[in-house]
């Protein structure tokens, strides 16, 4: 029997990607995202309007896209709550974000220099994708606040033990992406971590994390 919930989430499981972009003063942002999809050597991007990744996207029209492994989750939980736009809105400031200027020293990651783009690659991603943006597009309705990045993939730099020897594909039994499942971390269809952005959008904790529901 099918019931109609009214779901406030949509999220039924997409890849966790960490996107680099270039802010104005010339310093990198770092911005995790799900809402991604690709088709042929093109992605596409749904980010809020609000956030500096969208600003950096539409002035500087570059990025790369970071895929995180599972492995990764706790690393992505350090920033899930941040961004990089110093006036956050009341709305996000309910939710639990904060202004942070590196992203990057917050989650302890490394930057890699790109070879086609100026933001930086994340060089512990296991899979890194540098972009241009070709098309933009207002997102959302009835209300618009967000925007769909059509991005072109420029070059891709896979971990050499994820590529099936002989040939120019990953290896799917290798690869184990990081998924975001109902604002959940999720690889190889095991809840991996505590998410941060759980707690801030206040989804339930009942059966979280391998929990049980009291009877």
């Amino acid at each position: 029997m099918h019931v109609v919930p009214g779901l406030k989430v949509l999220y039924f499981g997409t890849p966790v990607v960490l996107v680099s972009t270039t802010n104005p003063d010339g310093s990198a942002n770092l911005a995790p995202m799900s809402s991604a999809w690709w088709l042929g050597s093109s992605a596409m991007l749904g980010l809020g309007d609000a956030g500096q990744t969208s600003a950096n996207l539409r002035r500087h029209g570059e990025c790369v896209l970071n895929l995180p492994s599972s492995a990764m989750a706790a690393v992505v939980d350090r920033i899930a709550l941040t961004t990089g736009r110093a006036e956050v809105s009341g709305y996000k400031r309910a939710q639990g974000y904060r202004y942070v200027a590196d992203k990057f020293a917050l989650a302890g990651l490394t930057r890699q220099s790109s070879d086609l783009v100026t933001p930086p690659r994340v060089a512990q991603c296991p899979i890194q994708l540098e972009c241009r943006v070709t098309a933009a597009n207002p997102f959302g309705a009835p209300g618009v606040t967000a925007t769909a990045f059509e991005v072109e993939v420029l070059r891709t730099h896979v971990d050499e033990d994820l590529v099936i020897p002989g040939t120019t594909h990953v290896d799917p039994l290798r690869w184990d992406p990081l998924i975001m499942k109902f604002t959940e971390f999720f690889g190889g269809g095991v809840n991996v971590h505590p998410s941060r952005l759980a707690e801030g959008w206040q989804m339930p904790a009942l059966r979280r994390h391998g929990e049980v529901p009291a009877e």
